[in-house]
């Protein structure tokens, strides 16, 4: 028999659900409901036990049928009478766009929405509460909907390529928490990644790189494996996973970037270039010089392009990238620089622009819209643009006071690549920290945008950039819990509490954990700073712990855990272990090593602040006796600051005698982080007066960090100054060109 009878070709079509695939119970006591949906409905109100489905109606006036083969992955359809009917789907004009309303007791359930999408949500809280019941349904009464339009996960495949089966199950991962947009980075310097059956030399040439970087970036000199790598998806292909997506309401956004990160483009097809020179599939990160010319060859080239894009991609939006695109090239072109004059461009960056608008052009004539990062703003915004502000939300906030969608994902809160512990053991990642309780604290709107405007601003993302994940495995590890997490967000983050939310959180992570996910448990480990207690030292702190969290610390040269009081006065040198547990889940032991000096006795202040995204765990973290990560720069001991320099003023309660100051910086021009240009140490006298007393110029190195001392004559001083001067913009040529570069410090030792 046919799992969907013909009467999906009429009026109804009937799903009956007698069979789940059977899970353990998780997050709950057996017989005991479990209330713990993620992202958390606006209203909710618990029964008394559990209710089942029997058979559900579907009503195909509502273009709602293309849910049916993803209902079918959780339920077994048979041929019933239709007095066994207990499950209603009933579209109600009257509820607001977007809400739905749950009802389940023991002898109906209905669910009744608005549209499609709301359909698609209530689907997913249905699907959810039976994973976390162990197949039960709870009986409940619900009403819900989202705060944001948009609710995207991006997955990168240019840099590390996964199979159909991985991109579905990617894909489930974001119905089960309502996420309806994925942004699919389909091209990169590194590899091309969809077939294009007009030039099979993207096929043949473009996708395969012939070795891959091994370890990170910034270690120096480069090495690699030596070892072919690549691959494409097919039409044939593209076209299941997108039919997948849609049946769990979800639209596939394909991201086909230019003009620059087209290396292998490039490779496949080098008269697209502005130099008469050979290609080759980048082997290695970041971002390279060599970019699209905006010829007309180019220009038709592409159209065919997205012409087999569109076709396979019938959602809204098509995203063109326009991130990171130097300008040598174009600088040193005949051509380029004619098309400035003969369009009055202001310079470069208005080329861009024209490149841009005349893709958009193209793409709105195919009745789709574009997205691009927000370097697309940079010489003047495409008229129909959606911006992705991902350096910050400046982009986003220039767009939306322009009247432009704009989709925000920034680096500090939306970066699932970035590290997400400060544990030992975490896997090779690009750098940065972003824990969970940082991407569960962010507000998607800033502050900055007006009233009026801030409609404009239609959702968030969540980006999983490839060059340090290999395998799906890790892609689940480094994105799933911050992934849940977000959803909460753009939901509309109806939890006010942290420590209610990861009680929510931590039943999901034991679902998942039940049913082989590879999910990381972070989050109740202790991430641990040193706080300036005025006239005692430095206490230790366990910050980013929910409540309920007991936490311990042994001292150094002792063999014992001991209650842990928050903060916990650092009394000698040496290593402090701590370790928390929650519930019966305990953590492994983060360690810190306290080196006292005579800072840990003097206060801090700051004539220019660090970027909000990196201020660390405060400024007294340049002062603590505790040394931050050498290889994660957004730590709790890190401060960033872009484009500016580090001027301090370290004062203590009486004189002390000073012989030698030492600043450690971190050096990685992956991430557009430079050593600074140099260092002065002024003295301090108590008319206020300054006098210099040390400098010193900072040389280039090939280490991840490096420690700067400057020793000196003694002197006795209440006062100093340190000022450290940021390495400016950067250069052509150099990792982040055009860009200011970012200073980072961490512990200034004083002796």
């Amino acid at each position: 028999m046919n799992l969907i009878s013909n009467d999906l070709l009429t009026r109804f079509f009937i799903i009956y659900s007698l069979l789940l695939i059977s899970f353990s119970l998780v997050g709950s006591k057996v017989g005991v409901p479990n209330y713990d949906i993620l992202p958390k409905p606006v209203m909710l109100k618990k029964g008394d036990g559990f209710s089942s489905i029997k058979t559900i109606v579907l009503n195909q006036n509502q273009d709602i049928e293309q849910f049916v083969p993803w209902v079918l992955t959780w339920c077994k359809a048979i041929s019933v009478d239709k007095k066994d009917i207990n499950t209603y789907l009933i579209y109600d004009s009257e509820i607001a766009p977007g809400k739905y309303k749950l009802f389940i007791n023991k002898r109906k359930n209905t669910i009744a929405y608005s549209s499609p999408q709301s359909l698609r949500n209530a689907l997913s809280t249905l699907w959810q509460l039976k994973m976390i019941n162990g197949g039960k349904l709870p009986l409940v009464e619900l009403e819900d909907v989202s705060h944001f339009e948009y609710r995207g996960m991006h997955l990168d495949v240019a840099r590390h390529m996964f199979s159909v089966d991985d991109i579905k199950s990617y894909l489930d991962y974001l119905a089960f928490y309502k996420f309806n947009k994925f942004h699919w980075h389909l091209t990169e310097d590194q590899g091309w990644r969809i077939e294009i059956k007009s030039f099979p030399r993207l096929q043949t040439v473009a996708a395969y790189r012939k070795e891959t970087l091994i370890g990170h970036y910034n270690d120096i000199p480069h090495q690699f494996d030596g070892k072919k790598y690549g691959g494409y998806y097919t039409q044939k292909e593209i076209k299941e996973i997108v039919a997948y997506a849609q049946s769990r309401g979800i639209e596939v956004i394909p991201e086909i970037d230019i003009p620059g990160h087209s290396l292998a483009l490039l490779s496949a097809y080098p008269e697209l270039g502005c130099e008469n020179k050979r290609y080759e599939t980048a082997t290695k990160w970041g971002v390279f010089s060599d970019v699209l010319c905006p010829k007309e060859e180019t220009f038709h080239f592409l159209e065919k392009v997205f012409d087999e894009v569109i076709d396979l991609f019938p959602g809204k939006y098509i995203h063109i990238g326009g991130d990171e695109c130097p300008k040598v090239a174009w600088k040193k072109s005949k051509l380029c620089q004619d098309l400035i004059q003969k369009h009055h461009l202001r310079d470069e960056h208005g080329l861009q622009s024209y490149f841009i608008k005349r893709i958009e052009t193209y793409i709105n004539s195919k009745g789709k819209m574009i997205i691009g990062w927000d370097e697309i703003l940079e010489g003047g915004l495409a008229p129909n643009a959606t911006i992705m502000s991902w350096r910050g939300v400046l982009g986003g906030i220039e767009a939306a006071n322009n009247d432009h969608d704009v989709i925000m994902t920034p680096t500090s809160h939306c970066y699932f690549d970035y590290y997400q512990s400060d544990g030992p053991d975490e896997p090779l990642a690009i750098g940065g920290y972003l824990p969970v309780k940082k991407v569960y604290q962010w507000n998607p709107i800033p502050n900055e945008i007006p009233t009026e405007k801030k409609k404009y601003i239609i959702g968030g993302q969540g980006n999983v950039w490839t060059e340090y994940i290999t395998d799906f495995k890790k892609v689940e590890y480094m994105a799933l819990t911050r992934m849940i997490t977000l959803s909460e967000v753009l939901w509309g983050k109806n939890t006010k509490s942290y420590d209610a939310f990861a009680s929510h959180l931590y039943t999901h992570i034991k679902y998942w954990q039940s049913v082989g996910a590879n999910i990381a448990n972070h989050i109740f480990e202790p991430t641990l700073t040193g706080t300036i207690i005025k006239n005692q030292g430095v206490g230790l702190k366990a910050i980013n712990l929910p409540k309920g969290t007991q936490t311990q610390i042994k001292p150094p040269n002792q063999n014992s855990y001991q209650v842990f009081s928050n903060p916990y006065l650092l009394d000698t040198s040496g290593i402090y272990s701590v370790k928390s547990s929650f519930e019966n889940i305990e953590s492994q032991p983060h360690s810190v090593l306290f080196e006292p000096h005579l800072g840990n006795f003097g206060q801090i202040e700051l004539k220019c602040q660090p970027a909000s995204k990196y201020a660390g765990s405060g400024n007294d973290c340049l002062i603590n006796g505790i040394e931050g990560s050498n290889i994660k720069y957004g730590g709790s001991e890190w401060l960033g600051f872009l484009g500016k320099n580090f001027d301090a003023i370290i004062s203590f309660t009486e004189a002390q005698k000073i012989s030698s100051v030492s600043i450690k910086c971190f050096n990685g021009e992956g991430q557009w982080i430079y050593l600074p240009d140099s260092v002065f140490i002024f003295s301090i006298d108590e008319k206020e007066r300054e006098r210099l007393i040390a400098q010193s110029k900072i040389e280039k190195s090939q280490m991840k960090t490096i420690r700067n001392t400057l020793t000196f004559n003694p002197i006795v001083t209440e006062k100093i100054r340190i000022q450290v001067k940021n390495f400016g913009v950067i250069p052509e040529g150099r990792q982040g060109a055009g860009h200011k570069a970012w200073l980072f410090l961490d512990e200034i030792i004083i002796k």
